[in-house]
């Protein structure tokens, strides 16, 4: 009966002498704690929305010009021509001389807040001036243009102060629009070595056709929106491209990351939660309080990063953002709980996070009825998932329980299974543990959350993030402070587990109640979503021989020599090119996301048809540089605005608006992208002594294939010697293999090669040798 009378704050008995009022200074103690954590965000909130709105001046700038004001004032000057006085004609009580005297102040300090302000607009507006110069990433090595030399510093003053996570988002220029014509011609351009002269004049008419007629009324009205809004292109592509979808998001939306590559930091799944989930918590504080650092490009320039810490829930096709949520939502076995990881205001420690997981871990209760499989429909088709909620989770248990799944920080799944770089054939389990992130058994993750916490029974980790809230990169740099956090600052004990003290009253992990009724059935979901899952096949390595190190010697992009490498391999996989996608970020903008570099040029199939033919070393080195150069142009046209396919899918949106149709845009839209790459950067060296601790080495992560018979490839260049892969495709199609798995003919003594391990070897290898 303690547990139940210390769960009220106070109860009271009426007795003859009166009432008899017993107070639970425990409970009251909780609440007093949490209520002054409550406190301290929102000053904190408050304090860091008026050091951003100032910036980049600061909030103590208004005393020194209110005292330069003051100042000249008592020399007998009158700084603001007249407007002091002007101001103070319209204050009240003008009667005697001492509130004479303070009027004058007072109009003087009003003038000094308006001329503050003044200064503060003129100063935001000189330097968003500045970042829209864009002209400085064009510039070859050496040769800096004297333009650029005064851009420079200039940029370095107006950003000297240090800047809090947001500061520069209201100084971030508008994405602009690009002019039509110059969005066709770049697209004609992009598509001319993956037709033929008949196909190539066909799409040249259509475009002609769109750019003289349609394409004008359309640019009008896109034209229009990036006057109104921050920025044209991100909320039409959150909502069209992420939210409308009525496919699974699993494998066809969401992607993956990997722990350590060599290292497992300990091999107690309880501890490696424990420290895992107190590192996430601990970057979520930093981003509330925006202690985090903008993004810095190029040594000089800062950028502010967009960044949100959400929890999503797309099963009605929207964003939802709860603030300071103080549990986390833990999947085990079949079973749902919520685990409280604050107490009476205060984050628990990593040892007590351990201990109540181990709770979880030691629970033998069964999964209830229906309640095993019921993340499958999260992973299954949009559509049947909305229906199931309107029907069995609208109220009642059910709500309740799913309200704490979508409500928590994040999902937790406590695997049974061990994964990563081990055993017998330690780089087939690593394509084991791809998939088992990407998709894992297609009900024990929650698709739909941000992203999905797995720690598996060996202690190796991972997650599976939700696209539509944030990019890879963003991902990318919670990860790797999450991965940095808990090896290298938490820590832990030589048996392996987390550092810290337990409190023994902490209360059980909650077990979430669920009624499913037997009619409500999720194995059509878990079909399709297992169908999916099925036909993945992942194939993830590290390439050693060399790295960006002996890349940049050579002069050259080490992305342009990736790109080129991976064309290179699918050429001698298909003897053919294909339409090639490279996601770009676009954080140069306001609310910038992504664009498409079309990485397949004519220069780069000119330099693999040379190589491929057996042309001279001396030609194969010259188109080599050329190709490079070229996708390094084309990446910097995407990053500063002047991309192909943002443009075009947001004049796709206005015609579908319009209810008119465009024979070029349904085109350009519908052609499959059957090479899709992407780079994970890694964003925060400092935090990892590879020196030191060379086996702590990030593999990164991966994503699915986008077309069913293309590839998905994702790479990580990690220090100066190693560059790991993730590659996608489907079991279905027979053109495609992502596995080892190299044949030879003897008998025609032919090669037959896909784009996997040995392949993409060949590639570099070749491409490092031309380059040379």
């Amino acid at each position: 009966m303690a547990e139940a009378h210390q769960a009220v704050a106070f109860q009271f008995t009426i007795t003859p002498e009166g009432i008899d009022l017993q107070l639970s200074y425990q409970a009251l103690n909780q609440i007093y704690l949490s209520g002054v954590r409550s406190w301290k965000k929102r000053v904190s909130r408050v304090r860091n929305s008026l050091i951003k709105g100032v910036y980049p001046a600061s909030p103590s700038s208004w005393l020194f010009v209110a005292i330069g004001i003051l100042a000249t004032m008592y020399m007998q000057s009158d700084p603001s021509m007249g407007l002091i006085t002007k101001i103070q004609q319209h204050l009240p009580l003008r009667y005697t001389t001492a509130m004479s005297v303070g009027q004058t102040m007072v109009s003087a300090l009003v003038f000094s807040t308006l001329l503050w302000l003044s200064l503060i607009l003129a100063l935001r507006f000189c330097l968003k001036l500045l970042l829209s110069y864009h002209q400085w990433m064009f510039e070859k090595h050496g040769r800096i243009s004297n333009t650029t030399k005064v851009w420079v510093p200039l940029v370095r003053l107006l950003s000297s102060r240090k800047p809090l996570l947001y500061s520069y988002q209201s100084s971030l220029p508008h994405l602009p629009v690009p002019a039509i014509q110059d969005t066709v011609s770049r697209y004609l351009e992009s598509v001319r070595p993956l037709l033929t002269d008949l196909e190539f004049k066909r799409m040249t008419d259509l475009a002609n056709e769109f750019e003289s007629n349609l394409g004008n009324r359309l640019q009008r009205y896109l034209k229009l929106k990036a006057l109104w809004a921050t920025n044209y292109v991100s909320d039409w592509w959150e909502e069209y491209v992420y939210l409308r979808s009525r496919g699974p998001i699993m494998v066809n939306s969401n992607y993956y990351g990997m722990d350590f590559l060599y290292v497992t930091p300990t091999s107690v799944q309880a501890a490696r939660a424990g420290n895992t989930i107190t590192a996430l918590l601990l970057y979520r504080r930093k981003v509330n309080r925006e202690e985090l650092k903008p993004v810095r490009l190029h040594t000089f320039l800062q950028i502010g990063k967009i960044m949100r810490w959400r929890n999503v829930n797309t099963c009605h096709d929207v964003l939802q953002h709860w603030l300071d949520s103080e549990f986390v939502a833990v999947y085990h076995r079949g079973r749902y709980f919520r685990l409280w990881v604050y107490r009476a205001g205060r984050l628990l420690s990593p040892r007590e996070i351990e201990y109540q997981i181990q709770r979880i871990l030691d629970d033998p209760s069964p999964a209830l009825p229906g309640e095993e499989k019921l993340g499958a429909l999260t992973a299954g088709d949009r559509i049947p998932w909305a229906q199931m909620r309107k029907q069995y989770f609208s109220s009642g248990v059910n709500k309740r329980s799913l309200d704490a799944i979508e409500r928590a920080a994040f999902f937790v799944t406590l695997d049974d299974e061990e994964q990563g770089m081990r055993g017998d054939d330690p780089e087939g389990n690593l394509d084991s543990y791809a998939k088992s992130l990407l998709h894992g058994k297609c009900y024990d993750r929650w698709f739909d959350k941000s992203f999905s916490v797995v720690i598996y029974k060996n202690g190796k980790s991972g997650l599976n993030a939700e696209h539509s809230w944030a990019d890879a990169p963003t991902v990318a740099h919670l990860w790797e402070y999450t991965l940095a956090t808990d090896a290298f600052q938490l820590g832990y004990t030589e048996d392996g587990h987390c550092k810290g003290e337990v409190e023994p009253s902490l209360p059980q992990p909650q077990r979430l109640v669920w009624n499913i009724p037997a009619e409500a059935q999720v194995s059509s979901s878990l079909a399709v979503a297992q169908a999916l899952a099925d036909d993945v096949d992942c194939h993830v390595f590290p390439f050693r021989e060399f790295g960006k190190g002996r890349i940049k010697k050579c002069r050259i992009s080490p992305d342009a020599f990736i790109q080129i490498s991976l064309q290179l391999a699918y050429y001698r996989d298909r003897s053919g090119f294909c339409l090639t996608y490279e996601a770009s970020m676009t954080r140069l903008f306001r609310e910038g996301r992504t664009e498409t570099v079309r990485s397949c040029s004519n220069e780069s199939c000119a330099f693999i048809k040379a190589l491929e033919s057996g042309e001279t070393e001396e030609e194969c080195r010259r188109l080599f540089q050329l190709a490079s150069e070229k996708h390094q142009n084309l990446y910097r046209m995407a990053m500063t605005g002047a991309g192909i396919d943002r443009h075009l899918f947001c004049l796709y949106v206005v015609s579908k608006y319009l209810g008119v149709e465009s024979p070029f845009l349904k085109e350009v839209l519908s052609e499959p992208w059957r090479l899709s790459t992407s780079q994970t950067p890694v964003q925060q060296m400092n935090l990892f002594d590879l020196k030191n601790h060379p086996d702590f080495i990030s593999l990164g992560g991966g994503f699915g294939p986008v077309a069913d018979d293309g590839y998905g490839v994702s790479y990580i260049i990690v220090g100066e010697d190693m560059v790991n892969f993730h590659v996608s495709s489907k079991y279905s199609c027979s053109q495609t293999v992502s596995n080892v798995s190299v044949s030879w003919s003897s008998e025609t003594s032919h090669t037959v090669c896909s784009i996997q391990h040995a392949t993409i070897t060949q590639a570099l290898s070749s491409m490092f040798l031309s380059a040379f």
